[in-house]
This record gives structure tokens, sequence and C-alpha cells, in this order.
């Protein structure tokens, strides 16, 4: 089996260094590896592949991370979705059988998952018929237990290519030692997002020419995660139970199944586009 390693934090990132090493020293004789990812952070990428219309060819370079000399390292000028297609369309060797992304620093669960450059290299796959699993770790102080999450996605990896073609399976772990991790479990995914609240701020600001009011300024975010514990009770409670960041929070690895852009079959999509069919064209 290939497997294709690639993230959103970039190819220098530790994550994806960890994950790397972890599945050559589980596999290693058993299946080949190849990394293909951004050579900078492209976090929050979703599934974009950015102007490549406007690009004649897509510019690579070849490069060493610690600890995987057996393992082609390719960076590239792009999104991690567009390292997945032109790994899928062979661009670098054959096309992969499965493609293990992160491992991301930070969680990807709820709405979160939508925008995840992580998750949107795994979706990006599926539309090859290319089984995917995204992992990420949640934030915590120093050293990160990146080992957690890889020992997870070592034993998930064999049982996800026993699977049916583009199978997608997101995991979040909480950033703690593998020992004091209470399991894993399936998540739902809930409906919470990363950022919990906005504060704008607006400033004037002049411009040239005849006089014009002109305002701007910039928005604060407050992001779910911080350090400060009354911040953590409060946006656990706002949590729905059994859900991907609820699981995590509590101490659990969430692991849940997803599927990508498809025609919405449901009763709700038959009847927008029977209403919307029946709509007159202009004169």
């Amino acid at each position: 089996m290939r497997i294709l390693i690639t993230n959103d934090d970039g190819v220098f990132a530790p994550g994806i260094a960890a994950l790397a090493r972890g599945l050559l020293a589980a596999f290693d004789g058993e299946h080949e590896l190849v990394v293909v990812a951004p050579l900078t952070d492209h976090s929050g990428a979703s599934a974009a592949v950015g102007p490549v219309y406007e690009r004649e060819s897509i510019p690579f370079e070849e490069v060493e991370i610690p600890g995987l000399a057996p393992v082609p390292v390719y960076g590239i000028e792009g999104s991690p979705a567009l390292a997945v297609i032109l790994a899928c369309i062979e661009g670098f060797g054959p096309r992969p059988d499965l493609v293990v992304s992160g491992i991301n620093h930070g969680m990807n669960a709820g709405r979160s998952v939508l925008h995840s450059g992580t998750v949107g290299a795994t979706l990006t796959a599926a539309q090859f018929g290319v089984r995917g699993l995204a992992v990420s770790i949640t934030w915590g102080t120093d050293p990160v237990p990146w080992d957690t999450p890889v020992q997870l996605a070592t034993g998930i990896v064999p049982v996800l290519a026993t699977m049916a073609p583009a199978t997608v399976l997101n995991l979040n772990v909480p950033a703690v030692p593998l020992d004091q991790l209470r399991g894993m479990r399936h998540g739902s995914v809930g409906t919470i997002g990363l950022i919990r609240s906005v504060r704008p701020e607006r400033t004037p600001e002049p411009v040239a020419g005849p006089a014009v009011d002109r305002t701007g300024g910039a928005i604060t975010l407050t992001l779910r995660g911080s350090a400060e514990a009354a911040d953590r009770v409060a946006e656990q409670a706002e949590l729905e139970p059994e859900s991907d960041a609820a699981l995590v929070a509590d101490g659990w690895a969430s692991l849940t199944p997803l599927a990508g852009v498809r025609e919405d079959l449901s009763d709700r999509g038959t009847a927008a586009l029977e209403a919307a069919l029946a709509t007159h064209l202009p004169a």
C-alpha cells in the first residue's frame, strides 16, 4: 500500500514529522510512504487549491525531515488539497492508496471541520476514491505529546485500508500522554466553532482626495481553548454531549466518519430544487 502524508501547517511543522516518523516505524518495509505538503502554513485552507488557472506549473522542492531518510519528502507552493490532487494524478509517483493528514496542532472539530486544511486534504482524496485519515491534537503546554495521536493513527491505518474507497475518518486527540488518554469513541460533528466571540474596534481612517467619511479598524477574536480555567469551564458547558469537541474536552479521542461534497437528496434539497426549477426564466 502507498500512503501519502500531508498537512496544512507546512512540510517543516513538527506534527507532520512526528506522524511520518511514526508511520515509518510502524510500517517500514510493509507500506510505501511519501510526503507531499505545503512549503508554508496553509491552516484554514479547507479544500482550496488556489489560483491554478493563473499558473502554468506548481513549483516544488525536495526537502529533508530528520529521521525520514528513506522517505521522499516534497514541499509544494500550494495548499494541502492541491498536494493531494497532484499526488493522485501521479505527479509524485504512483497514485496513493491512502492519505494521512496531520498531525495538526489544534483541534479540528465541530464547524471548524468545514474550514480545516487538514480535513480538506482527506476530503479531496475522497473525490479520487482514496481513503483518508485526518489527525489533530488540541493545543497544550510543551512538550506536545505527539506520540499519542501517532499511536492511534498507526492503529487506525490498517483498519481504514480495508474500508470502502473514499472512506474518510477525522481523529481529534487531547494533548495528554497516551497513558492518560481515556480511550477513543465516536464523536458526532458538533455545532460549535473555533471562534467563540468577536469584538469590533472601529477607528477613523483618513483618505486622500475629497472629504469622505470612512472608517476602518479591527475585529478582535476570542478563540476556544484559551489557557484560562474559567474559560475552559464555560466552553465545555456549551458543547453538545457526545460531540467531537465534548469528548476531547473530557479526555477522550474522538473519531468521526466524514463525507465531502455530494448531492443533497434529502427532503430539504428536493424541495429547494423543485421550487427553484419551477421559477420562470427572464423573458
